[in-house]
């Protein structure tokens, strides 16, 4: 994790952690009977954040093949979801992290993946 662009990454990740962890936690304690789904799916992607900030942060071929995996996870979940949330308005009344591929969110939600994935990639060949 040396590296600016690493660095870059694990900032991003604990940033999205954080965000998705406290939004979601606030909304299924709050409000949990106005949009069950997509609040469980915003928990679902701060955990998957989460993991994905300490195997980054834990360095080592284990965590980087870890952190690969749930990189691949992170970007179907987007796909999906964002999918659904595109065909199936009705079935989201309250927006995910993953909603629209991420479209309140800048779009980041999409392009963390990938760029992980590439990150993580590179950082194979390099070693």
């Amino acid at each position: 994790m040396g590296s600016g662009p690493g660095k870059l990454l694990v900032t991003l990740y604990g940033i999205f952690t954080v965000g998705a962890a406290s939004r979601s936690l606030v909304q299924l304690t709050t409000r949990f009977d106005e949009a069950p789904l997509a609040y469980v799916l915003s928990a679902i992607a701060a955990l998957v954040y989460a993991f994905i900030t300490l195997a980054l942060v834990r360095g080592g071929e284990g965590a980087r093949r870890a952190a690969l995996a749930c990189c691949c996870v992170e970007l179907l979940g987007v796909l999906a979801v964002g999918t659904w949330t595109l065909l199936d308005p009705s079935a989201f009344p309250d927006a995910t992290v993953w909603s629209d591929y991420g479209m309140g969110y800048l779009f980041i939600p999409v392009l963390l993946p990938v760029t992980g994935l590439l990150w993580l990639r590179g950082g194979r060949r390099a070693a």
